[in-house]
């Protein structure tokens, strides 16, 4: 059995990648706010479609990492609920600050991960694979990591299209639409239109 614990502020829908196939053992608590509190009609049917517990969790803010001191204390919750049981715990996000959690936890014989989806990829592996996807769209191969690490980077479609219109500019934005044209779907999670 896995827990993914999903800091859905840090990483949105794309933390749920992979979440339609996960086994019925697996749980996953995703953690939210005002701050992130809507789903993508991709990922709700991704949900729908997955085995797995599904958990919300509401979450208070106002305070700096309120939600990430909300997940830690779970994280510690359920370690010591199944204690002595072979599970092992992964949070979902690309906040290194939860890495002395993950240290913290190592000590005490816990496997605890951080990872960037219930893929359970981790952030190279999912920059290289996004690399590999973008180039096989466009015209331009050598364009790909610079375009890859924008999509990682923008939450939403028009913050995209602008941050490419920025990086390739032209008096008519050619290169610029070409791109986002041949990415759309790799970005049809990201909010806009």
């Amino acid at each position: 059995m896995n827990y993914y614990l999903v800091d859905y502020e840090n990483v949105n829908t794309q933390g749920l990648n992979g979440v339609n196939k996960l086994p019925k053992e697996d749980v996953v608590c995703i953690f939210y706010s005002e701050n992130a509190d809507s789903l993508t009609f991709g990922l709700h049917r991704r949900l729908n479609e997955s085995k797995a517990n599904i958990i919300f969790q509401r979450v208070e803010v106002g305070k700096k990492n309120a939600l990430d001191f909300q997940l830690s204390s779970y994280l510690g919750y359920l370690i010591h609920e199944n204690m002595g049981n072979p599970y092992d715990y992964y949070i979902v996000t690309q906040d290194r600050g939860y890495e002395v959690l993950v240290k913290y936890w190592e000590r005490r014989k816990v496997n605890v991960s951080l990872v960037i989806d219930v893929a359970k990829r981790s952030e190279s592996s999912a920059q290289n694979e996004l690399e590999r996807q973008v180039a096989e769209l466009l015209p331009e191969k050598a364009d790909a990591p610079q375009v890859a690490k924008m999509i990682q980077n923008y939450k939403t479609k028009q913050g995209l299209n602008n941050a490419l219109m920025k990086k390739f500019p032209s008096k008519d934005n050619k290169k610029a639409a070409e791109i986002y044209s041949a990415i759309k779907p790799l970005i049809a999670d990201k909010k806009g239109h």
